[in-house]
């Protein structure tokens, strides 16, 4: 079974980038529908992006469109998240997940209440 270790939250400012990445333990990581989840207290986990098995199909939230880019090395066991223009609403902790039986990365958008790994999250803060 795919195991999921995020890295690379940490505190910037507003402007900055950050790049966070998910590395997957196991033999079956191309498998795997990636995506990236964020969440603040007491709220829902929300979608940021997804990517597809081969890395061809990305979707991003609209809130995050043209800042943040998503991709995957295969060869790697990685998927990356690239955050550029960061603002104060950006603030909250990230997640990987991965998921064999969404069909697609479309799907996986709304499916956070069902996908099937989840890393442990990496909090990112960004000041105003």
């Amino acid at each position: 079974q795919v195991q999921l270790v995020e890295s690379g939250g940490g505190l910037v400012q507003a402007g900055d980038s950050l790049r966070l990445s998910c590395a997957a333990s196991g033999r079956t990581f191309s498998s795997y529908v990636m995506g990236w989840f964020r969440q603040l207290p007491g709220k829902e986990r929300e979608f940021v992006a997804t990517i597809s098995r081969g890395g061809s199909n990305t979707y991003y939230a609209d809130s995050v469109k043209g800042r943040f880019t998503i991709s995957r090395d295969n060869a790697k066991n990685t998927v990356y998240l690239q955050m550029n223009s960061l603002k104060p609403e950006d603030t909250a902790v990230y997640y990987c997940a991965a998921d064999q039986t969404t069909p697609s990365a479309l799907v996986m958008r709304g499916r956070a209440r069902y996908l099937e790994l989840w890393g442990q999250g990496t909090l990112v803060t960004v000041s105003s």
